[in-house]
């Protein structure tokens, strides 16, 4: 594949989507059989042993048809589309995925376990709750900035039933993040002591209303995570004078 997929779809394989040995690969997959709440699909995963090889053909799968999903849209593209502009057979990408939905969910997965990686490593280092949260909130913007064809994919999922049980998940792992960030702050007195689970909600609520509206329209990333960061810390700190910025942007 041309390496400017890789560079311009930056949607690293991480986290619950992959296996602690890296010669595995764990996969979410729709389950059409399994049904969970309210009639959604859950996911099952398996597991396949991967080549170097593998993994990185796999890899270029999914940025490639990141890239074609939110250029050209998911019901448009193809799995002809995907492997032809490949330049492989079907085999391969079956060999890989199940089918369309499947490496869509994967896709979605995937980008969300990326994203907890950016902001722990934002966040490396550090030990004050409050800068802690405000280092995961700017990680949160930046990376949004990065992977702006993953935003045209998570719109069209969120209207789609198929794609629900990959959505809930990614939004589950994502509240639970900022729960934790929450209660370090409530533990030390810096944060008020609120329902955590609603203040993280209202974080995310936040940072992803800035995505689709301020980001998507050119405004800077950097202009955006601070407003951002004033807003959360406004309604979380104790302390007003500690709801200014306590890291370096940028």
């Amino acid at each position: 594949m041309n390496q400017s997929y890789r560079g311009g779809v930056t949607v690293i394989g991480v986290g619950v989507a992959m296996h602690p040995e890296p010669h595995r690969v764990q996969c979410f997959h729709l389950d059409p059989g399994v049904r969970g709440r309210a009639g959604s699909v859950r996911l099952t995963m398996t597991e396949r042993r991967l080549t170097p090889r593998g993994r990185e053909r796999r890899r270029q799968i999914m940025d490639f048809a990141t890239a074609q999903f939110a250029e050209r849209g998911y019901d448009p593209t193809s799995v002809a589309d995907i492997v032809d502009g490949l330049g492989v057979g079907k085999g391969v990408f079956y060999w890989y995925f199940p089918g369309k939905e499947d490496l869509l969910v994967d896709i979605l997965v995937e980008a969300q376990e990326d994203l907890a990686r950016e902001q722990e490593r934002a966040m490396a280092g550090e030990v004050d709750p409050v800068a802690r949260i405000e280092l995961a909130i700017r990680a949160t913007v930046s990376w949004q900035a990065q992977n702006r064809p993953l935003a045209a994919i998570r719109h069209f999922a969120a209207g789609e039933a198929r794609f629900a049980a990959a959505l809930r998940r990614n939004h589950e792992m994502a509240v639970a993040n900022w729960v934790a960030l929450v209660k370090a702050g409530i533990a030390d007195g810096s944060v008020r002591a609120d329902q955590p689970v609603m203040l993280a909600n209202a974080i995310i609520g936040v940072t992803s209303n800035f995505d689709r509206v301020f980001i998507k329209h050119g405004t800077r990333p950097d202009a955006v995570a601070d407003v951002a960061v004033r807003f959360c810390l406004g309604g979380l700190v104790t302390d007003p004078d500690r709801a200014r910025s306590r890291v370096r942007s940028g």
